[in-house]
């Protein structure tokens, strides 16, 4: 695919929090991660508001297990209270996924260089991404690094299929949608052999407003320049 970058995720937690799980204070982690929290992680590999970032498909290459932690959260009223999170542990994915210049940000059309910004992108991945990963929250550490989506053995290669039920896909935002609502997407997720193929951001029919949502202005005062950046990362003019 046009634009298409692979590479592997791993870390010795994650939590993909079921939203539903929270309303006690506890935190449950969905079984896989969601299309919202691998499309954060290849943001934090290489994101420029000119773009829109979208996750084709997760290789789950690990025994999907869990782990239980007693934790001490911070409570709005403060003092500390007593929770128990339950995390995936000792995780890696395989990610494919595909940048589109966003068509709502005609005020960047002058940022709009396939070649440079695909270019910048996998060298992002080599190097690790420009910013820290993280694997659904910020306590769980998240490493990145390149790979051939489709090379060595995972461990649902010879499952057929596995029904993951309604899960969250992800939030619309209004600085990449045509509306000012901010929308959560739900999905049926399902894996067959391993692979979780994701439908796009469009397609998902089931979706609950979150209210209205603002367009943050980008310029000259707080956007690098795409030619500037390639200028950092390739002094010499290659790729």
């Amino acid at each position: 695919m046009r634009n298409q970058i692979e590479f592997e995720v791993t870390g010795s937690y994650a939590l993909f929090t079921d939203p539903l799980t929270k309303l006690g204070g506890e935190k449950l982690t969905y079984q896989v991660p969601t299309y919202q929290a691998l499309k954060g992680i290849v943001e934090s590999i290489y994101w420029k508001p000119t773009l829109v970032w979208y996750v084709d498909e997760v290789r789950i290459m690990n025994v999907i297990q869990t782990e239980s932690k007693g934790m001490r959260p911070i409570e709005y009223n403060g003092g500390n209270s007593l929770a128990y999170y339950t995390y995936l542990k000792n995780v890696k994915y395989r990610v494919r996924a595909h940048f589109e210049f966003n068509p709502y940000r005609g005020d960047l059309a002058g940022d709009r260089n396939e070649h440079k910004h695909f270019n910048i992108s996998k060298r992002c991945v080599q190097a690790g991404g420009r910013r820290d990963i993280f694997l659904g929250t910020r306590e769980c550490q998240g490493y990145v690094e390149p790979c051939e989506f489709e090379e060595g053995k995972g461990k649902y290669d010879e499952v057929p299929e596995i029904d993951f039920g309604i899960m969250v896909h992800g939030i619309s935002y209004p600085d990449e949608t045509a509306s000012m609502e901010r929308l959560t997407r739900l999905w049926r997720a399902k894996m067959e052999h391993g692979i979780i193929r994701f439908i796009r951001p469009e397609e998902c029919t089931m979706t609950r407003s979150l209210g209205a949502g603002s367009v943050k202005t980008f310029d000259v005062s707080n956007m690098q320049a795409v030619d500037e950046l390639y200028a950092e990362y390739f002094p010499e003019g290659g790729a």
